[in-house]
């Protein structure tokens, strides 16, 4: 069974080969893809895998962008960090996804799957319809990635990646899970424009957080609420009284 990954991240790219070919002894990686551009290229020129594992966020853009520019007849089994909403449009269309971060039994059971419904990807018009569906439902519109100041030039990173956007003195900064701070060419309003609204939250003025980023959030003076984060902020994140309300609906939510 010849199989390709697309993956941007080498070590997540190489952890994923690895687990692929000890849980199936018949399964072999023909080639790892680490961008939308080289993706595409090679789909184009070389012969059709018999599976894709695909990660949604690559350096260059989305994976979706790969499967509008070329006619894929192989089943997808995406790898990523959405939340339950994406989950659902995966399951919904018989398209498989693991959550990162990937484990040997995640990928076991989903190539387990792939050769149990292997004669329903038979047909590519079968195939094309059910990315096609996935496609529509998890192309929200919202930025996917941010280009930020990386010392002489500009880098992109993940929106998933980022844990808040803080704004003080004219300056925007991007403060990544990872610990590491960006200036961006954005105003904050911009970017809550930008960012989903699922996932992210004006809390003030100065700040943005990503759901994913809050490590806990503890009740402060005159009814209000402090957030605590998986990366320390310049100051304290405070939402008002009058914001409480809707930032724990959001969050529960």
């Amino acid at each position: 069974m010849k199989i390709i990954i697309i993956e941007d991240e080498l070590r997540t790219a190489n952890e994923l080969k690895s687990i692929i070919e000890s849980v199936d002894k018949e399964a072999k990686v023909v080639t790892v893809l680490y961008s939308v551009s080289s993706a595409i290229q090679w789909l184009k020129e070389n012969p059709a895998p018999e599976l894709i594992f695909s990660d949604i966020q690559l350096g260059d853009g989305l994976s979706f962008e790969i499967f509008r520019e070329v006619s894929i007849n192989a089943p997808i089994i995406f790898c990523t960090a959405y939340d339950q909403y994406a989950i659902q449009a995966f399951e919904s269309n018989s398209v498989d996804y693991l959550l990162k971060p990937i484990e040997e039994a995640m990928v076991e059971k989903s190539i387990r799957k792939y050769r149990a419904v292997k004669g329903h990807y038979a047909d590519p018009a079968v195939v094309q319809k059910n990315i096609g569906k996935v496609l529509k439902q998890m192309d929200t519109g919202y930025r996917q990635s941010i280009l930020v100041y990386y010392r002489e030039s500009m880098i992109p990173v993940k929106v998933v990646d980022i844990c808040f956007v803080y704004a003080a003195n004219g300056v925007v900064m991007l403060y990544s899970l990872d610990n590491r701070s960006y200036v961006i060419p954005h105003t904050i309003d911009q970017m809550e424009v930008m960012l989903n609204p699922e996932l992210f939250f004006k809390t003030n003025r100065q700040f943005i957080v990503n759901k994913n980023g809050i490590r806990s959030i503890e009740h402060y003076f005159n009814r209000r609420l402090v957030l605590k984060l998986q990366v320390e902020p310049p100051v304290k994140i405070i939402v008002s009284r009058l914001r409480s309300p809707d930032f724990l609906y959001w969050i529960e939510h």
